[in-house]
Formats: structure tokens, C-alpha cells, sequence
């Protein structure tokens, strides 16, 4: 988990895209979602590893989140930050802000779907 840069995984679905930005600090890990319309930010999450409560041999993770008024990205931005603590098992920070005007609710499922598609793709590229 040394890796110097940033990491970028793109995610296109008709007219919607999402974009995952990940830079490692050390053993910690800054992760970026954005897309849509609008990129901005709507929430931060902050993910600990720790020992799951039920099997002490599995590495959970303790999520603490902002979220800025009006928005929904704690959404995502909590379960992320989650996956990726406890695959990484490294602190992790994931601020996230998509955007896009009259979204349709299977176009939302849809945008969860592609940030998970991302997040597995980065814990593949983070754990070479």
C-alpha cells in the first residue's frame, strides 16, 4: 500500500459519470467521488479500521460522517468509507459530491453501483 500518485478510475453510464480520485498518505488514503452535473461537496466520511465486533480475526471499520446540509452524500461517502477502511485497513477519507438534475431513481441506484464498480477497482490497485 505504498503507492505515490493519484489513482483515477473513471465510470460512465448513458449521460452520468463518476470519478474516483485516491491518493495515498503514507498507509492513510484520501478518496475523491465526484461527478454529474454539478461536481461539489456534499459529505466526509472517515473510516478507522478496527477488529469486527462479531470475529475479532475480521477488520471492520468505524465510520464518522459530515454531511453538509441539504445533501444526500453521506450515502455513499459512509459505505465507502467503510469498504475501504476495513479492505485497506487504513484510515481513509472520502469526501463525495454528484450532482445531476432530475435524476431518475434507477439512475441513482445506478450511480451506486458504478462508485462500488470504483471502489473495487482501487482495493485491486491499492493491494498490488
Amino acid at each position: 500500500m505504498g503507492k505515490i500518485g493519484i489513482i483515477e478510475i473513471s465510470k460512465e453510464y448513458k449521460d452520468i459519470h463518476v470519478l474516483l480520485q485516491a491518493t495515498a498518505m503514507g498507509k492513510d488514503w484520501n478518496v475523491l467521488i465526484t461527478g454529474g452535473e454539478i461536481p461539489h461537496l456534499g459529505a466526509v466520511a472517515l473510516g478507522i479500521p478496527r477488529p469486527s465486533l462479531q470475529n475479532p480475526a475480521v477488520t471492520s471499520a468505524t465510520v464518522s460522517v459530515m454531511t453538509l446540509t441539504g445533501h444526500k452524500e453521506d450515502e455513499i461517502a459512509r459505505p465507502a468509507a467503510h469498504f475501504l477502511a476495513s479492505r485497506l485497513n487504513a484510515p481513509v477519507v472520502v469526501s463525495c459530491g454528484i450532482h445531476n438534475d432530475n435524476i431518475r431513481p434507477e439512475d441513482i441506484r445506478r450511480v451506486g453501483e458504478m462508485v462500488q464498480e470504483a471502489l473495487n477497482e482501487l482495493v485491486k490497485t491499492a493491494c498490488v
